[in-house]
């Protein structure tokens, strides 16, 4: 009978089931031959709710994934993701990070950039986040943690958790190419 390989932890620093789903479905992905086991855990990210540009963001999700260690040493590996926007000439894009480690590795990942209607983007300039923005733009309740504005936008062609999941493989690479990190 064959040994089965013992089951990998991963905690997400966040309890939003987007994020938790996008680690999950990242991980599987890139590694089919592991079975994982998630957990969640709410952190506080250090940066504004609303991260208004790249390097916020990602300082954000390096936060997360920090303070998720610090709580809860006991795993395999530690996810954080954080969504942010930032103007780029008189448009706003939208992005996210993700950053995981282990006890001796890290990797970063980005997701692509989308644009958002100017509406949604006004209502950011007066002080919305970009979740709350779209529910009032979309006639929508707590998308954030559905199908986000990718999600609005695209007609679900691309959701939040497939838009967060591709940030996941990316910042996988260097675990799964351990020789070349």
């Amino acid at each position: 009978m064959l040994a089965s390989k013992p089951m990998k932890k991963i905690i997400v620093a966040s309890e939003n089931p987007v994020k938790i789903n996008a680690a999950l479905e990242g991980f599987q992905a890139m590694f089919p031959q592991e079975t994982f086991k998630i957990e969640d855990i709410a952190v506080f990210s250090g940066v504004s709710s609303q991260p208004l540009s790249d390097g916020e963001t990602l300082l954000g999700a390096l936060n997360r994934v920090q303070a998720a260690y610090e709580h809860r040493n006991n795993a395999d590996y530690w996810v954080g993701l954080e969504g942010g926007i930032e103007e780029q000439r008189s448009e706003m894009g939208a992005f996210a990070w993700a950053v995981v480690r282990s006890q001796s590795m890290q990797g970063k990942g980005k997701t692509g950039t989308y644009f958002l209607p100017h509406i949604v983007a006004e209502l950011i300039r007066n002080g919305k986040e970009l979740g709350e923005a779209d529910d009032i733009v979309f006639n929508r309740y707590n998308s954030k943690q559905e199908m986000g504005g990718v999600g609005i936008l695209t007609d679900n062609v691309l959701d939040r958790t497939s838009f967060y999941k591709t940030a996941i493989i990316l910042a996988l690479i260097p675990f799964k190419n351990t020789e070349l990190y």
